[in-house]
């Protein structure tokens, strides 16, 4: 079962969001992450449902109507 929109978003899937938003690719990502581009891709995967798109284009927009993530 596929979380809805309002499933929380892990800490690493909030910055790896945060910089494909910013316009990153997934190789810059991992470069500057010290990932892969495929683990990067991974992560995006398992975010796009948790937010509720289905697009890059749509990050932006989404990670704005999200909480901020509890320290």
């Amino acid at each position: 079962m596929a979380p809805g929109p309002t499933a929380p978003l892990t800490p690493q899937e909030r910055e790896i969001a945060a910089l494909a938003a910013a316009g990153l690719t997934n190789k810059q990502i991992g470069e500057r992450l010290y990932l892969s581009p495929r683990t990067v891709s991974t992560h995006l995967d398992n975010a796009f449902p948790k937010l509720g798109i289905s697009s890059r284009a749509a990050l932006r927009d989404a990670l704005a109507e999200q909480p901020p993530a509890s320290a």
